[in-house]
């Protein structure tokens, strides 16, 4: 019975350990939870980027998303925003999760933590709800065929707007997300702007592209000839 429990927990633990982290470039602080780790802006109320591992064990869970809400991130000294802060019927915008609920459905802790607000920003219905959503549909579908790295976040500048009464929550007008197979050695790119679009196929970049704009260096860890030989690929 010992020996049982211990290879159940074997699992657990892997997933805490997360490799290839960007590192942080605007952000206050890294918040790591249970299966996905981030860097906070405070200064925009969000992360600059969500960082965590998928595979097709994790998009084996079952649980629900009515038995889920949204709520203010508290596990860091400064908080997140507020659920309040972001109102669809007030500013025209959606909770946009920047790891999905549908990637974060293997228990309830990892439900739970998706809806942390740390891990949302403001997006349009017609962005969120469509081509963003097929983005995130793709994702998964190739995780369930090999283990992948999915990094994806706002692009944070100085110029955005924004809303929210109980702090300022910027509106980002691109979000990114890069997925990466270890096992393969494949690295794809995509930065969309937060707006109804056509296909997100179209809006396939290099990673380098995006480290430009965000200033975020993303998988160093990587030997520099692979990194370079990846990151400069459409």
């Amino acid at each position: 019975m010992i020996k049982t429990l211990i290879l159940l927990f074997i699992p657990f633990i892997c997933f805490g350990q997360l490799k290839f982290l960007p590192k942080k470039s605007k952000g206050n602080c890294v918040v790591e939870h249970t299966y996905y780790s981030l860097s906070y802006v405070e200064k925009h109320e969000q992360a600059e980027w969500v960082h965590y591992r998928l595979d097709s064990i994790m998009l084996k869970g079952i649980e629900k998303r009515e038995d889920h809400d949204f709520k203010q991130d508290k596990t860091f000294k400064s908080k997140s925003a507020h659920k309040d802060d972001i109102k669809f019927s007030v500013d025209g915008y959606q909770r946009g999760h920047l790891a999905p609920f549908k990637d974060m459905m293997i228990d309830s802790i990892s439900a739970a933590e998706s809806f942390y607000m740390s891990n949302i920003s403001p997006q349009k219905k017609d962005f969120n709800g469509r081509e963003w959503r097929k983005l995130e549909n793709h994702v998964r579908s190739l995780a369930k065929k090999n283990e992948i790295y999915v990094t994806t976040g706002a692009v944070l500048s100085c110029d955005l707007e924004s809303i929210g009464q109980k702090n300022k929550v910027s509106v980002p007008k691109l979000f990114y997300k890069i997925i990466y197979d270890d096992k393969n050695k494949k690295m794809t790119a995509y930065l969309m702007p937060n707006k109804k679009l056509e296909s997100f196929k179209n809006y396939r970049v290099t990673v380098d592209s995006i480290e430009i704009l965000t200033g975020i260096d993303f998988y160093y860890e990587l030997d520099d000839i692979l990194e370079e030989k990846l990151e400069s690929k459409h």
